[in-house]
């Protein structure tokens, strides 16, 4: 039976990690996922895109007590119509949202009954990221950042946090430095508030990697892959509700 309550569950897994889980991975992936896939040349790229599709099912078949490989991952571009990019979707479940991101040897996903986002980064910042601070950054973001201890662990904990914002669709890759997170706090045990939302993010050290999961409801973050068996109830490592 399809779940209709619980907090949107976010984790944060290696690749390997991920796919170390589910030896029949490619199994749970559609056409347009394999295709999507075989169109990265190196194969530590096509590990991380295949890693986080897995990985989001396997958030959605936790929070609905149902088999991953019932679930089918679905992208429509509202504007062109294709079916190869747009906001991730499950199949014939329009009252679940998902979302999904990957970087080198990390990948995240989360899944929730109400809108959801999230994001993850490396934590060692490329120069080229680090130098658009004045095209994603506010005024007010962009002093804390001079006055902070670790300008780059500020500006990176800002950025995916407003990725997720872009993926919930509050804002666009453009409009990035109008959105304003200066009074969310630095670092946070639970969520913080920014209107109707929930921010949540974590640094995760072992795999050097940042994360942020912003919601309509209340979320919790994790750092275990849940089991392919939903029946399977371990509690999630590192959980924060």
């Amino acid at each position: 039976m399809t779940g209709t309550g619980g907090p949107p569950l976010a984790v944060v897994a290696g690749t390997d990690e991920v796919l170390g889980r589910v030896p029949a991975y490619e199994r749970l992936l559609t056409g347009v996922e394999r295709r999507r896939a075989d169109a990265f040349l190196a194969p530590a790229p096509r590990a991380d895109f295949i890693a986080a599709h897995v990985l989001v099912r396997l958030c959605a078949a936790r929070l609905l007590d149902r088999p991953a490989d019932s679930l089918v991952l679905e992208q429509r571009c509202p504007g062109c119509g294709s079916d190869e990019h747009g906001r991730p979707g499950l199949a014939g479940l329009p009252q679940v949202y998902v979302s999904l991101s990957h970087t080198t040897g990390v990948v995240a996903a989360v899944a929730g009954h109400g809108p959801v986002g999230v994001d993850v980064e490396r934590r060692t910042l490329p120069d080229s990221v680090r130098g658009a601070a004045g095209r994603v950054l506010s005024a007010a973001e962009r002093s804390a950042m001079r006055e902070h201890a670790d300008p780059d662990a500020y500006f990176l904990r800002q950025w995916v946090r407003k990725e997720c914002f872009v993926k919930l669709g509050r804002t666009t890759l453009g409009g990035l430095a109008a959105l304003d997170l200066a009074g969310l706090p630095d670092r946070s045990d639970g969520p913080a508030r920014h209107g109707d939302l929930y921010v949540l993010d974590r640094t995760d050290a072992r795999r050097d990697a940042v994360a942020a999961v912003v919601s309509t409801v209340r979320p919790r973050i994790g750092a275990a892959v849940p089991h392919t068996d939903p029946e399977h109830r371990a509690d999630l490592e590192g959980r924060s509700t």
